[in-house]
């Protein structure tokens, strides 16, 4: 009985685990059944990728393009702000941006542009000639420390040297700007980045706060910002090109360190990233996923030595360290051939260069020699101040500043190097507190004009001219250049205007580079503009 019992028993185990057996494969089904999709039965594809996720060293300065001169901020509002005239995708020439077309009278005084119409605001207010005008009248009515870029005007509402008499609204799709004297690169001025058009009532909602509230009429939308972390913008459903842009979000990530931002990328955390070191170009180029993308050189780095503070309102001082710096041994040690060595200011790229003026030779003996003259013979210490983060003009700057300190060094300066976080750099540079420090350039619209008189004119101090730099002579010069229209006149007077900044010698000019960005092998149409920023609307990825 008991026998029976137990068969009866070991049946019904085998029949409930049969069951289940069943009752498993059943349930596994569905990933059986893929392989029928994949035979044709139904179509299995994965989500097309259209987030880009954008690695980059440093955080945005603040995301109202006007208050600041940091290229982190116009990486970002490129893509939120539009401005009247704007770049082509590659150069700096003028093309038709928020205005669809403009006239200039004979004299060259008055501009009368007609704005596109049935454009929107990202919060759905009307783009209009009111519009413009209020956002001029803003600038045009700050200072130096509010607006300083609004500089490339001359100056501000109360200042001698302001260019713009009045903006006026024509019309609701017509504005029209009246100038006290011709500038020659006017058009070229309205297309760069820190003159987008913002949304007033977003400007009287947030006040001060509208720096981190940005509203524009670009192709993205402002969303969150995590300080020293990310911020993200969203496409802008209601933007007024049909289709455009292609990618639903963008994410700017930080991440300091050049070879942890690389990492980041071989590892698919981010989509691009700028700042690639020279020194990992061969491995980005060996790895088939990943493609090395170079920005158009129209840049510059240099050292400024603050005129004003001593020892560098001494000339001579200034010409001794010049004489003093190697440059081609930081080219060789950071820039991997991919950069030449600085003469002038301005790049060879921008018309007007002057190739006659010769360079400071590396000469230590000559330096010392300097140094005596000046009454310096046994040399002196210094404070040098270098970037804390990677530029696309200068890609290892700590690094470069150690090169700079040994050469210094050779001639008896004490060089004692000394960082901060890059927003406050930016500050403290154009507040005139660094005697001696590393900066750069990356030129906003490709005239000579946004180099020179946009760093060492005396109308600049304390804007862009961080080397306090005052000649009355090369104003005079820089400022009958803009009033100019043709462009060989300009041209010579900017050449001599090249040779006077030579003698001075505010700064040591150390280079002139192409900046190097890797991005994954999938990115499409991402094309490095040669002013550091530059529009996603037509990125996408190749699904």
């Amino acid at each position: 009985m008991k026998k029976n019992s137990f068969k009866m028993l070991l049946i019904a185990i085998l029949a409930i685990s049969m069951f289940l057996v069943g009752c498993t494969s059943k349930t596994n089904e569905p990933a059986d059944s893929s392989s029928s999709k994949d035979n044709g039965t139904e179509e299995n594809t994965a989500p097309a990728k259209d987030v880009l996720v954008y690695g980059r060293g440093g955080d945005s300065a603040s995301l109202d393009p006007i208050t600041t001169t940091e290229g982190e901020t116009f990486k970002v509002t490129e893509n939120i702000f539009e401005t009247l005239t704007q770049f082509g995708d590659s150069d700096t020439t003028v093309n038709p941006g928020l205005a669809e077309s403009w006239d200039i009278s004979d004299d060259a005084l008055t501009y009368t542009f007609k704005l596109r119409e049935g454009i929107k605001f990202h919060d759905g207010t009307d783009f209009n000639a009111d519009a413009v005008v209020f956002n001029f009248n803003r600038w045009m009515n700050g200072d130096e420390e509010k607006f300083p870029y609004y500089t490339m005007f001359g100056g501000y509402v109360n200042d001698e040297g302001h260019v713009i008499k009045e903006v006026t609204a024509v019309d609701e799709h017509t504005v029209q700007f009246v100038l006290k004297r011709p500038q020659a690169p006017f058009l070229k001025n309205l297309a760069m980045s820190p003159f987008g058009i913002a949304s007033p009532a977003a400007i009287e909602k947030y006040g001060d706060e509208f720096r981190a509230n940005p509203v524009g009429t670009g192709p993205f939308k402002f969303v969150e910002w995590k300080a020293n972390d990310t911020i993200t913008i969203e496409k802008n459903p209601d933007y007024w090109q049909a289709g455009l842009p292609k990618l639903s979000k963008v994410i700017f990530r930080v991440i300091p360190e050049n070879t942890a931002r690389l990492n980041a990328l071989v590892n698919g955390e981010i989509d691009i990233m700028d700042g690639l070191n020279n020194s990992d170009e061969a491995a980005v180029l060996g790895n088939a996923n990943l493609q090395v993308l170079e920005r158009p050189s129209m840049n510059v780095s240099y050292i400024g030595l603050n005129n004003t503070k001593k020892p560098f309102d001494n000339k001579l001082v200034r010409q001794a360290i010049n004489y003093a710096i190697n440059k081609q041994a930081i080219i060789d040690a950071f820039y991997g051939g991919k950069a030449d060595a600085a003469v002038n200011p301005m790049p060879p790229s921008i018309e007007g260069y002057n190739d006659a003026v010769q360079p400071y030779e590396y000469n230590v003996d000559k330096a010392k020699e300097l140094l005596a003259e000046a009454g310096y013979a046994d040399g002196f210490e210094i404070d040098f101040w270098a970037p804390p983060i990677p530029r696309g003009y200068l890609p290892e700057g700590m690094k470069v500043a150690e090169v700079v300190q040994a050469d210094l060094a050779k001639i008896g300066v004490k060089a004692n190097i000394q960082t901060i976080d890059w927003t406050t750099y930016v500050q403290k540079a154009a507040a005139g507190e660094f005697s001696a420090f590393m900066m750069g350039w990356t030129g906003d619209n490709g005239d000579p004009d946004n180099f020179l008189y946009t760093l060492l004119d005396k109308d600049a101090i304390g804007s862009n001219n961080n080397a306090y730099y005052s000649s009355d002579e090369l104003h005079d010069i820089l400022i009958k250049a803009q009033t100019i229209t043709d462009q060989a006149e300009r041209n010579e007077l900017y050449k001599q205007a090249q040779v006077i900044i030579h003698e001075d010698a505010p700064w040591v000019p150390l280079t002139h580079s192409i900046p190097l960005l890797a991005a994954s092998k999938d990115l499409k149409n991402y094309i490095p503009h040669p002013t550091g920023s530059e529009s996603l609307i037509n990125v996408e990825f190749a699904n």
